[in-house]
């Protein structure tokens, strides 16, 4: 019996990279699985692998920032398989640019596809849960360049970032009706994040892959806990944010606030303000300076 026994999963970006890995995954964990792919002849392909290893799928092409593509998701999945168990949102595109060279379309595009992408298809998906009375389980897909900020990715980061506030919040909205929301920050070598890769860390992967070692960077690395995410075994889970790659899983903390000055119970000063800050910055051990969080990480992949 696999984790997924009897669900019905619904993967969008399932075509390719870790959308297509995760859709693999949940069917050979038993689920039937509703592939949303934006390029149809990418998700067809997905859906037919699926069968042809005796496993139930079945594509549904579009852009999932549609409401009415979100929405027939779900109608699929329950005319199909009889009902919705989980929903993956993974669809997402890269246009990187430093601010002052980004379009309007560079931003709107990256904002819509990932953002609302994600929006789209969880409202369809909780609309299902609540009126049904079922539960359900909902996996997002955030990046460290959300999380933790980087270079040349405004647009990305912001919509990434979004994803993760906006799976907490669904996570608080949706628990009275024991839906489950969570979000990873994966780290994987992708179509979209290949050209990422450092040269040193290119280099080292390829003799790896040579010594017939362990991929570290696979994105098929990330299905196995998207796919425990998406079961009942994790139902007590939920408003988390997860970094996921290779052999790893980590656990990221929220904001929180780490150094606090007062102004002796009177509105602050402005001209006093400047005399305080050292005594903010040194309690919380923080650099006042613009930093590069990214260097902290502890793998090099942006997901």
């Amino acid at each position: 019996m696999g984790l997924l026994e009897d669900k019905v999963v619904v993967v969008t970006g399932a075509g390719r990279g870790i959308g297509r890995g995760e859709a693999m995954e949940c069917a050979r964990q038993g689920a039937a699985v509703v592939v949303a792919e934006f390029d149809a002849e990418a998700g067809e392909e997905v859906a037919k692998e699926i069968t042809a290893a005796g496993g139930r799928a079945i594509s549904v092409p579009g852009d999932v920032a549609d409401a009415d593509v979100a929405d027939g998701l779900v109608t699929t999945a329950v005319e199909q398989f009889g009902a919705l168990d989980a929903v993956i949102n993974n669809a997402g595109i890269l246009r990187d640019r430093t601010l002052v060279k980004m379009s309007d379309a560079e931003w709107d595009d990256v904002i819509r596809v990932h953002l609302r992408g994600h929006f789209a298809p969880t409202r369809a998906a909780c609309r299902y849960w609540r009126e049904s009375e079922r539960p359900g389980h909902l996996v997002h897909t955030a990046s460290t360049s959300g999380i933790l900020g980087n270079f040349g990715q405004s647009n990305y980061g912001a919509a990434k970032a979004g994803i993760a506030a906006f799976s907490t919040i669904v996570a608080m909205e949706m628990a009275r009706y024991n839906v489950t929301s969570n979000a990873i920050a994966p780290s994987a070598l992708t179509r979209m994040t290949e050209a990422l890769l450092p040269p040193d860390v290119r280099e080292d992967r390829r003799a790896s892959l040579e010594r017939g070692e362990f991929d570290f960077f696979d994105p098929d690395n990330v299905a196995p806990f998207v796919t425990y995410l998406a079961s009942d075994a994790s139902s007590h889970i939920s408003g988390k944010v997860f970094g996921v790659q290779g052999d790893s899983v980590e656990l990221y903390q929220p904001f929180t606030s780490v150094a606090e000055i007062r102004g002796d119970g009177v509105r602050w000063d402005p001209e006093a303000i400047p005399g305080r800050m050292d005594e903010l910055f040194t309690e919380a051990g923080i650099d006042p300076a613009p930093e590069n969080m990214m260097a902290r990480s502890r793998h090099r992949i942006v997901g």
